[in-house]
């Protein structure tokens, strides 16, 4: 027994403290249990603010994933006037949007040769491209009334009619399937170019072999007695060159800058003849599934320009001839019978192609009629080379 309450002794005087502290248990509790749960409830909030930090770091990378990338394509090299204005309207949409839209630029027909870039728009190859209506012949027919003989006077004129609501929304944009028309242009108007043979009356046509730029032209080279020939404008300069062909219609920036015919021209008759018609195009679908604020921005991006597109193309008139009479060319200024020569043919030729539209059941004459009074509306405010 003794044992026994030695045994009890002991184990009470380890307990006692122990239990004793059986009211010290509380205190000791009262005293170490805030910070216990402090540091747990601190761990908690860490815890929590990390989960948050990781929560915002994965949204902010989805955000940045769901940025639209959109591809842009020409067939012009980046130092080509207009590709230089296609790049800054990129940038712009680009700070418009906040950084939602990204792009990157193909130029210099990186997606294929210069007939293609409607389609590759329309197909979603690229979202958004710069194409030329005269390379598809026929596939465009009301929009190509633009290019008829001696219509349109300017690029700044030609780009104010195109763009017309109501012509555009009557007649133009329906001939663009699959695609959404940012802009319609023209350049500034075309001249003649000769490799030998000085053309300075409608008699001086007879046997030469010009390329043309569009269905119109074909005609109104035939209409002189000339012969129509087609090929890309990247073959011209050979070819005359070989002495294959003869001259060419095209503008004195195309001429002098973008495809460096001064080497081989002589002469430049200045008629200010036509103009070739353009479009940007962006790919339906991909423009169909952006959101209503950046429709808007695409849309804000191309509205009210035409005036600046417009000079953009006509200032490369003085410097691409500058360019050519500096490689030898020399200029020719019509007189003013053998101009309105030119001028009888060019209304011969636009009567017969307007007929023939009509016989197809489209309706020419009235989209016609419509430019040609646009035209003479825009001629007021904007620079006219038929009248300088």
């Amino acid at each position: 027994m003794a044992g026994s309450h030695a045994v009890a002794g002991r184990l009470s005087a380890r307990r006692g403290p122990a239990t004793a502290s059986g009211g010290n248990l509380q205190s000791a509790c009262a005293g170490t249990g805030p910070r216990r749960n402090g540091r747990k409830n601190m761990h908690h909030l860490k815890t929590a603010a990390a989960v948050a930090a990781l929560a915002g770091a994965v949204l902010w990378s989805a955000s940045a994933s769901a940025k639209i990338e959109m591809k842009l394509a020409h067939f012009v090299t980046p130092k080509h006037s207009f590709s230089q204005w296609l790049a800054r309207w990129a940038k712009e949409v680009e700070q418009k949007s906040g950084g939602e839209i990204a792009f990157k630029v193909f130029p210099g027909a990186q997606m294929g040769p210069p007939p293609k870039y409607y389609d590759i728009a329309r197909t979603g190859r690229a979202d958004v491209t710069w194409s030329v209506h005269g390379f598809t012949p026929g596939r465009f027919p009301l929009t190509e009334m633009s290019n008829m003989p001696f219509l349109i006077g300017s690029a700044e004129i030609g780009t104010k009619v195109l763009n017309d609501a109501g012509l555009r929304a009557k007649y133009l944009d329906g001939e663009h399937k699959g695609v959404k028309v940012l802009v319609l242009l023209t350049h500034q108007p075309g001249n003649i170019h000769t490799a030998k043979k000085p053309v300075r009356t409608t008699a001086d046509m007879k046997g030469l072999r010009l390329r043309f730029a569009s269905q119109t032209i074909r005609d109104f080279i035939r209409a002189l007695g000339a012969t129509p020939r087609g090929l890309p404008p990247t073959q011209i300069v050979e070819q005359m060159q070989k002495g294959t062909l003869d001259g060419a219609f095209i503008d004195y920036g195309g001429a002098g800058i973008a495809f460096r015919m001064g080497p081989v021209t002589k002469y430049t008759t200045e008629m200010y003849s036509y103009v070739a018609s353009f479009s940007v195009n962006m790919n339906a679908k991909r423009y169909d599934s952006l959101s209503a604020k950046l429709k808007k921005v695409i849309d804000d991006s191309v509205t009210g320009r035409e005036k600046e597109i417009g000079h953009e193309w006509d200032k490369l008139d003085a410097i691409g001839k500058k360019i050519m009479m500096k490689a030898g060319m020399t200029p020719i200024q019509l007189s003013d019978a053998e101009a309105k020569k030119f001028r009888d043919v060019g209304a011969k030729v636009t009567e017969a192609r307007i007929a023939a539209l009509e016989k197809k059941g489209l309706p020419a004459r009235a989209v016609y009629t419509m430019m040609k009074a646009l035209a003479a509306k825009h001629e007021k405010t904007s620079r006219n080379f038929l009248r300088n």
